[in-house]
C-alpha cells in the first residue's frame, strides 16, 4: 500500500475528538472534510474556523471543510467516525443509505459498548457496512492537548494487515505518536471500561478519600479491566499499552476527564440524571457501564466496581454504599488481582 492511498478524509462528528483530530490530519492532508450533525456547529466551524462548544480556544486551519450535509463526505478514501456511541449505528445506517464508496476505510475513534447486543464500535459499523474494512484509534488523548500540539501516543487498530502501516503513518506527527497492533478487541474495550472505572475514581475524588484509596482503586480497575477484556476477547498484552493501563491513568486522574468529573458529582450528591442534564458532552462511561455489565453477568464473570457503577447508575444506588460495598468485599491473596 502507498503512503497516500488516503487522500481524501472525512472525519464524521464534529465534537471536542472530532475536532482536535481534524486539526491533526490537515497537518498532512490538503483538505479535511468535517461534518457536524448540528449545522449551528457546521456554520460556526466554517464561518469562524472555530467549535466554542465543544473545542473553544482553538482554530480550524483553512484546509478543513465543515459540513452538516453526509453527501460532502462520501468520495473519502479514509472515514474516520468520532460521534457519540449512541449515534454510531444510526451513522452507520446514513453512510450506507448514502452511498459510501466499498473501498472507504473507516476508522472509529468511539469508546463504548453497546446496551442490549454487547457490541464494540467497530463491529457495529461492520453490521451496518457489510464488506466495509474498519480499523479503530485509541489511547490516552485528550482532544484539546492534542489540538494544542501537546505530545501524546495512541495505538491504530486493524485486522487487515495490509491497512496497518498506512493508518499508522496517516495519524503520525512530530507531536503525536502512534502504535499499531491487531488487537482491535482489546483496544476498544481497554477505551470503553477504562471510562466506567474513571467514574469510580471521580467518586472517590468526591469524597475526598485522598490519593491512596484512589490510587488502590485504579489497580483493582486494572485488574477488573483484564479479567472482563480477556473473557471478552481482548489480549492481555493490549491492556498493560497505551488504550488499557494508559487510558486508564489519564482518565482516572486528569482534569479533563469527562467521567472522572461526572463521578466526582455523583461523590458530591448530585444525581445521574441532573448531571447528564447539565452536560454538553456526553461521558460515555455512562452508557459503557450498562454494556459492560450485561457482559460479566452473561460470561459469570467477577467485575465488583463495574457491578457498582451500574448499581449507582441504573439501580438507584447510593455513591457511598457502593464505596462501603466494595471496601467490604473478602480479603483475598493480591495474586489473584486478575483471576478473582
Amino acid at each position: 500500500m502507498s503512503k497516500g492511498m488516503f487522500k481524501n478524509i472525512s472525519i464524521i462528528g464534529a465534537g471536542s475528538w472530532g475536532t482536535a483530530l481534524a486539526v491533526l490530519l490537515a497537518e498532512k492532508r490538503g483538505r479535511v472534510r468535517l461534518w457536524a450533525h448540528n449545522p449551528e456547529v457546521a456554520a460556526e466551524l466554517l464561518d469562524h474556523r472555530i467549535n466554542s462548544a465543544y473545542l473553544p480556544g482553538v482554530r480550524l486551519p483553512p484546509n478543513v471543510y465543515a459540513t452538516a450535509n453526509l453527501a460532502d463526505t462520501l468520495d473519502a478514501d479514509l472515514m474516520v467516525v468520532v460521534t457519540p456511541s449512541k449515534a454510531v449505528r444510526e451513522v452507520g445506517n446514513l453512510l450506507r443509505e448514502a452511498g459510501l464508496k466499498d473501498s472507504a476505510v473507516l476508522v472509529s475513534c468511539t469508546k463504548g459498548i453497546e446496551h442490549g447486543t454487547g457490541k464494540l464500535m467497530s463491529q457495529i459499523l461492520e453490521e451496518c457496512l457489510p464488506g466495509q474494512r474498519v480499523g479503530v484509534l485509541s489511547g490516552p488523548n485528550h482532544a484539546v492537548e492534542i489540538a494544542q500540539r501537546i505530545p501524546a501516543a495512541g495505538v491504530v487498530g486493524c485486522v487487515h494487515q495490509e491497512l496497518l502501516d498506512p493508518l499508522q503513518q496517516v495519524f503520525s506527527l512530530p507531536t503525536f505518536r502512534i502504535y499499531s497492533s491487531d488487537d482491535v478487541i482489546g483496544i476498544q474495550l481497554g477505551g470503553a471500561l477504562k471510562n466506567v472505572f474513571a467514574i469510580a475514581a471521580g467518586v472517590s475524588d468526591g469524597f475526598n478519600m485522598g490519593d491512596n484509596a484512589k490510587a488502590g482503586l485504579v489497580t483493582r480497575a486494572l485488574a477488573e479491566m483484564m479479567r472482563l477484556g480477556c473473557s471478552l476477547g481482548g489480549r492481555k498484552e493490549t491492556f498493560f499499552g497505551l488504550s488499557g493501563v494508559g487510558d486508564l491513568m489519564v482518565t482516572c486522574f486528569s482534569k479533563h476527564s469527562r467521567n472522572r468529573k461526572f463521578g466526582e458529582r455523583l461523590g458530591r450528591g448530585e444525581s445521574p440524571s441532573q448531571i447528564e442534564q447539565s452536560m454538553k458532552m456526553v461521558a460515555e462511561g455512562v452508557p459503557a457501564s450498562r454494556g459492560a455489565w450485561e457482559g460479566a453477568q452473561k460470561l459469570g464473570i467477577e467485575a465488583p466496581i463495574t457491578c457498582e457503577i451500574h448499581a449507582v447508575l441504573y439501580e438507584g444506588k447510593a455513591p457511598h454504599d457502593a464505596m462501603w460495598e466494595l471496601l467490604g468485599r473478602p480479603s483475598k491473596a493480591e495474586a489473584d488481582r486478575i483471576s478473582s
